[in-house]
């Protein structure tokens, strides 16, 4: 139960006032994505040989992008990591490593690695799952900034400089 402390989770968890029903609804979320059957187009002749580099070039860029996203966002988030929105009471603000180029790496990281399934796949209904959860992780970093900012005063100008949650695009 430390650990759960440590994170910032309360006795009163089922308040949600710290963002637990996001954490729940993520959960939900990610297996849902995992559960998805494989859809693939019909467009998409699978015994042609260029698919075959094409989807494993996605999967592979998807993939190593994820995997620097989310390995380099544990290691620059350390003891301020935890699986709520909520910033920990004692955190400090992250703004260098990863966190200089993307502001939630670890949503980042989660989208790209859901892209390169989709991408190893073939199928869209994994690519629509993926953008499902886009909107989600996009929906709760707003809830998240909102804590932030009132937590950290110099947040709003790091919200200018650094994007959301696809480094120089969003």
């Amino acid at each position: 139960m430390k650990l759960l402390s440590d994170w910032g989770i309360t006795g009163e968890w089922w308040r949600g006032l710290r963002g637990e029903y996001w954490v729940i609804a993520q959960g939900v979320s990610l297996f849902g994505f995992v559960i998805l059957p494989t859809a693939r187009p019909s467009f998409i002749d699978l015994e042609l040989i260029a698919w075959h580099y094409a989807s494993w070039t996605l999967t592979l860029i998807f993939g190593v992008f994820a995997v620097i996203l989310l390995g380099r966002s544990l290691i620059d988030l350390g003891q301020n990591l935890t699986p709520l929105p909520h910033p920990k009471d004692d955190g400090q603000l992250v703004q260098t490593g990863i966190y200089s180029l993307v502001r939630h790496p670890i949503y980042s990281g989660v989208i790209f690695l859901a892209l390169a399934y989709a991408s190893w796949q073939v199928s869209l209904v994994h690519l629509f799952g993926a953008i499902a959860l886009f909107v989600f992780f996009d929906a709760k970093a707003r809830r998240e900034e909102v804590w932030l900012t009132e937590r950290f005063p110099n947040y709003a100008n790091y919200r200018i400089s650094v994007k959301k949650l696809i480094p120089w695009i969003y």
